[in-house]
């Protein structure tokens, strides 16, 4: 018996599928991050973290935390330890790194970042698309970014799937964490908005 239209359909899905889940540059992988890898994970963090603020405000930005960083490297520790942390690897070598915090069927996204260099490649979707299939147990993932990340904003909305839920500001700090909305008031005073993301039953 012969290969129906439909087979051929349903291969042809899953091939697009498939594709979506890698990078120009080929498969990536999310590899668990190791003591001797933290600090080059910690300088590549600040330094993707640095281009999206100089990309959009310049050598002007007022929004560093310490010594010139967006982010300040108290900051992603603290992420470290409290949860997963991955390289995000493509042909062999590192482009990024993701953190995330999973408590039963909810997830936080903490920390994703690709290197500049490897921008465009789709290589943030296809860790994004890794991860979800690292905790398929997760029905409701969330993350926060700057008001000023439209790449942030793009890549969540439109290629990830996330909406935008909250926007925390001085008019309404995140009640989970009053302490941590006055620090983020003084760096990005017009806000964060917080995304979620439901995953279909």
């Amino acid at each position: 018996m012969g290969i129906t239209p439909m087979q051929v359909f349903m291969k042809w899905v899953k091939d697009e599928k498939e594709k979506k889940t890698r990078g120009e540059t080929g498969m990536i992988e999310l590899k668990l991050l190791a003591p001797d890898d933290r600090e080059q994970f910690i300088k590549d963090n600040q330094e993707a973290f640095n281009y999206g603020a100089l990309e959009e405000f310049g050598m002007r930005d007022d929004h560093f935390e310490e010594d010139e960083q967006i982010i300040s490297r108290d900051t992603i520790e603290k992420s470290i330890d409290a949860g997963e942390a991955y390289l995000i690897v493509s042909d062999g070598k590192p482009v990024g790194g993701v953190v995330i915090r999973v408590d039963g069927c909810k997830g936080d996204l903490e920390l994703l970042f690709v290197s500049p260099k490897a921008h465009r490649k789709g290589i943030g979707y296809a860790a994004w698309c890794e991860i979800e299939k690292l905790h398929p147990e997760v029905t409701v993932w969330e993350t926060v970014t700057p008001y000023f990340e439209k790449r942030n904003i793009h890549f969540y909305v439109n290629r990830c799937g996330f909406h935008i839920v909250e926007f925390f500001n001085s008019h309404h700090p995140d009640p989970n964490d009053p302490d941590r909305t006055e620090s983020l008031d003084e760096q990005f005073p017009d806000g964060m908005f917080r995304f979620e993301k439901r995953m279909p039953d």
